[in-house]
């Protein structure tokens, strides 16, 4: 009997690693997603939202109670000290709410979807590192097609994230996702085959 255990599954933007963690969920697998983690923490009524409006005035709030992202953003791009603070706030209620749903997970082993998986220090979460990896032509041309974005903001977005080599070095598996859909959802489940006999995530 393997026992239950947590692999990470990220990506570049435009590699397809959400099309990735759906195939999964539609093999039985729990997928915990990072960024609703994120938007969770700071729903209406939950704690951590009030400490934000307390700290940076209720001009960080819509008209309904919930947080502007916008107005945020703009508080803490001006001011360093200030995004610090917002980090020390979130990180660990996203920490605690990530756990929470992990070990909720019923599936052999469960999935913690995030892009900064490597650059949040997420990997301390998990036994192993699926890379959904793709030519970064490739990621340009998804995420314009997707975002309605131009290239110039896709390649910040690229440039803020780990480089790709970076990346790829720090895998355990990858997936090289250059072809279709169908072709996407044959190396999962082929992964998904060798993960169903590893115990806690080693063989």
């Amino acid at each position: 009997m393997t026992s239950a255990w947590t692999l990470g599954l990220t990506g570049g933007i435009g590699s397809g690693k959400s099309a990735a963690a759906e195939h999964f969920a539609q093999l039985g697998i729990t997928c915990v997603d990072a960024d609703q983690a994120a938007r969770w923490v700071v729903e209406p009524g939950r704690p951590a939202l009030a400490e934000i409006a307390g700290h940076f005035s209720s001009a960080v709030l819509r008209p309904d109670g919930s947080l502007d992202r916008a107005a945020l953003r703009a508080a803490i791009f001006a001011d360093p000290a200030e995004r610090r603070w917002l980090e020390a706030l979130l990180h660990p209620l996203i920490r605690q709410e990530i756990l929470a749903a992990l070990a909720r997970a019923a599936s052999p082993y469960a999935i913690l979807v995030s892009p900064l998986l490597f650059e949040s220090g997420q990997r301390a979460l998990v036994r192993r590192g699926l890379v959904i990896d793709a030519p970064e032509a490739l990621q340009l041309e998804r995420a314009m097609r997707r975002d309605g974005v131009d290239e110039t903001q896709v390649r910040a977005i690229l440039a803020a994230q780990l480089p790709r080599a970076e990346r790829l070095a720090k895998a355990d598996d990858v997936i090289c996702n250059d072809g279709d859909l169908a072709q996407l959802h044959t190396e999962v489940e082929r992964l998904h085959s060798f993960y169903l006999t590893l115990d806690g995530g080693q063989a």
